[in-house]
C-alpha cells in the first residue's frame, strides 16, 4: 500500500496556497537530503516552499524538489518525502506533523541529470 504522507503534504500545501498562507516544510536532513548544510540545525531545516520562493517545485510520491535562493545563492533542493517532519502555514502554524520514515532512495536518472546528487 502507498503511503498517505505525500498526498497529505500536497493537500496542506494547496490549502496554504488557497488561503494565501505561506507553506513551510520542516524536514530531517540526512545523506539523502540535498539542502544547503549551513542552514541545518539539529539535523533539521525549515524550507519556505511558497510559489514565489521556489522555482520548478515538484512534490511527487517520493521527493520534493525545487530550486531556491539562500542568502542570494541559488541551490537545488531535494528532500525525500520520508524525511518530511511537518508541513504548515507560516502565518498560523496550522498544518500536519509526520513521523520520520526509513527510506532508501532509488536515484532518478532525470534528477541526476539536473545536477542533484543522491547517495545510496
Amino acid at each position: 500500500m502507498k503511503s498517505q504522507k505525500p498526498y497529505l503534504v500536497r493537500a496542506i500545501y494547496e490549502w496554504c496556497n488557497d488561503n494565501d498562507f505561506t507553506p513551510y516544510v520542516m524536514t530531517f536532513v540526512d545523506a539523502n537530503t540535498n539542502v544547503p548544510k549551513e542552514f541545518v540545525q539539529n539535523n533539521q531545516i525549515v524550507l519556505n516552499v511558497a510559489y514565489g520562493a521556489t522555482k520548478d517545485l515538484h512534490i511527487d510520491n517520493e521527493w520534493i524538489t525545487f530550486q531556491a535562493r539562500f542568502s542570494g545563492v541559488a541551490h537545488d533542493i531535494a528532500v525525500p518525502i520520508a524525511n518530511v517532519l511537518a508541513v504548515f502555514s507560516k502565518e498560523n502554524g496550522q498544518g500536519m506533523q509526520f513521523e520520520l520514515e526509513n527510506y532508501s532512495p532509488t536515484p532518478d536518472p532525470e534528477k541526476q541529470s539536473s545536477g542533484l546528487t543522491f547517495i545510496k
